[in-house]
């Protein structure tokens, strides 16, 4: 008999507690049209979660496939080290901007914040 310490997938066929909080993740982040971002905050809120820790973690290990420019800090900032490849994303998809020149830019989220509710 497994024991209860190997993951579900192992157990029941199914997929572990986490797997499925990924997939999740990545559906919303696939979802969010061009132009638009949400916050990982956003994004945990709309699975029904407060994780937005987990959120990034997610978009670390697995958002590469999905469009993961979409998916900013609070305080509209893009991904960490991603900066500058994001803002070609933003450029090409017309996603409302604030901020550059000297200063560090950043998404402007009232114009850009995309609802998933």
């Amino acid at each position: 008999m497994p024991s209860s310490s190997e993951p579900a997938a192992d157990r029941a066929g199914e997929p572990a507690a986490g797997e499925d909080f990924a997939s999740r993740v990545l559906a919303v982040v696939d979802s969010i049209p061009p132009g638009r971002v949400m916050t990982y905050g956003d994004v945990a809120a709309a699975l029904g979660s407060r994780a937005a820790r987990m959120v990034g973690q997610v978009m670390a290990y697995y958002g590469g496939d999905v469009p993961w420019w979409r998916v900013v800090r609070a305080s509209g900032h893009p991904p960490v080290d991603h900066e500058h490849l994001a803002l070609q994303h933003y450029r090409a998809e017309g996603t409302p901007l604030l901020g550059g020149g000297t200063s560090p830019y950043r998404v402007d989220l009232r114009a850009a914040r995309h609802d998933a509710g």
